[in-house]
């Protein structure tokens, strides 16, 4: 019996010892792991910044934890990897955006190279060029805390609140990290559904508040254009009434009629641009009318006072300074004219703000898409320079929250920190890893191209 038992006991413990090492190699991080771009988008996932372990040379688990803390504490939406220089470089950006699956911003130092995307919700092509441009040829360290300081001045959007829940360090993969990349597999849309509902609904109270500032005013703007179609006195049935007359009365009860609407049914501010930009179509359709009316020559399209758009169509541009501001050219209608003319001060438009009233410019950023809607995005900077809205305007967090700045007054898309899954522009991420601002030629927009 004994002489049996010690045959079978070298058996059993080999046995024992390569099942032990299976496990311990089931649950230890894999050369294919290390290297995956799912396994990184795990990470960042639950942590800013993620360091593959065939790179933990170059930032040490101390200086990773410190830029996580700051990119946290900040409460802005900055991806930061540490790859090593043999990691697959072919739609790395796009792959890691899509895996991912939150909007952002996302930076790769790449063994000796560095590199970022961002989305344009909360990041300009361009500031994330010269962003990446700034930073070149510094060591690690220094490189990417420079990048995330610079980064967090000007990005929009918030941290993501899976965050919140992550337990990885900063350095290598965390075992959160990896039970992440199946449960992400398992779960699929539900897990992001949960991860994004605390921000949707911070957003969703920022934006509510917004909406309510605007109505107000946006509400006036409705009812005193009412009040002139009542004043207008035409009836396309008059004497001397012809089809052009018609059709420009038809428009302007049109316009009338889709403001109201598009106001009731707006649940964004930036929704509030569809109402102004059909105010403004009115008002110069009756503009047209009163001309055709009076045997005037039809005016030529131009944007409305500046000061007030509910004065009309401008007439001409006159020089205006405001207060502490630099000159400049703006549309004004012809009171506003004659009393810039004779020294006076114009008829500036003025809203309720927690300070009293003041000038629509002066009340804060929720004001951008409804002047949009009156003067388009070509006009704005030159008109707003120098002013509170402008300066806003101007900004990734104007971007983020009401908007995409000038040009664009958007609709309500995602912003910094939302979850997205696959659902964002990949022009935004396209292109090969770049030389970091020095070589972004041959494709792909301004970050095409590749090594």
């Amino acid at each position: 019996m004994r002489a049996a038992r010690a045959k079978v006991l070298p058996g059993l413990l080999s046995a024992l010892t390569l099942a032990a090492l299976a496990l311990l190699t089931a649950q230890a991080p894999t050369a294919h792991a290390a290297t995956d771009v799912g396994t990184v988008a795990a990470a960042l996932r639950e942590s800013p910044v993620y360091v593959d372990p065939a790179a933990s040379a170059q930032l040490s688990t101390a200086d990773a934890d410190a830029l996580a803390k700051k990119i946290k504490t900040a409460d802005k939406p900055v991806f930061i990897a540490v790859l090593p220089t043999d990691f697959p470089t072919q739609n790395l950006f796009q792959n890691l955006r899509t895996s991912t699956g939150i909007t952002g911003l996302y930076a790769i130092r790449l063994g000796d190279r560095f590199d970022a995307r961002a989305d344009s919700a909360v990041m300009s092509t361009t500031a994330v060029q010269n962003l990446v441009t700034s930073v070149q040829n510094e060591d690690t360290t220094t490189q990417l805390n420079d990048f995330a300081d610079r980064a967090l001045a000007n990005i929009g959007g918030a941290a993501p609140a899976s965050w919140d829940s992550g337990s990885t360090d900063g350095g290598g993969v965390s075992t959160t990290a990896l039970v992440t990349v199946g449960a992400v597999a398992v779960v699929g849309g539900a897990g992001a559904y949960t991860l994004v509902r605390r921000n949707k609904r911070r957003k969703a109270e920022e934006q509510r508040a917004a909406l309510d500032k605007l109505r107000v005013v946006v509400d006036e703007d409705i009812t005193a254009f009412g009040e002139e179609l009542d004043r207008l006195d035409f009836h396309p049935a008059e004497a001397g009434a012809d089809d052009a007359m018609r059709a420009d009365y038809e428009r302007a009860l049109d316009a009338y009629e889709q403001a109201k609407s598009s106001m009731a049914a707006a649940q964004y501010p930036q929704d509030v641009r569809a109402v102004t930009k059909a105010l403004e179509d009115g008002r110069f359709s009756l503009a047209e009318l009163a001309a055709r009316r009076e045997g005037r020559p039809v005016p030529e399209r131009r944007a409305p006072c500046f000061f007030d758009p509910r004065h009309g169509p401008s007439v001409a541009d006159a020089t205006w300074t405001p207060a502490g501001g630099a000159t400049r050219e703006v549309p004004v209608c012809a009171a506003d004219r004659a009393r810039l003319a004779d020294g006076a001060d114009p008829a500036i438009r003025e809203v309720d703000t927690e300070y009293g009233r003041r000038p629509y410019w002066d009340a804060g950023p929720a004001y951008g898409p409804w002047a949009g809607g009156y003067f388009g995005g070509g006009l704005l900077p030159g008109l707003l320079v120098g002013t509170m809205l402008g300066s806003m305007m101007a900004s990734p967090g104007y971007a983020a929250d009401y908007g995409s700045g000038y040009g664009d007054f958007g609709s309500a898309g995602y912003a910094g920190g939302d979850v997205s899954g696959a659902d964002f522009d990949s022009g935004d991420f396209s292109g090969g890893f770049g030389g970091g601002g020095g070589d972004f030629g041959g494709g792909g927009g301004d970050f095409g191209g590749g090594f």
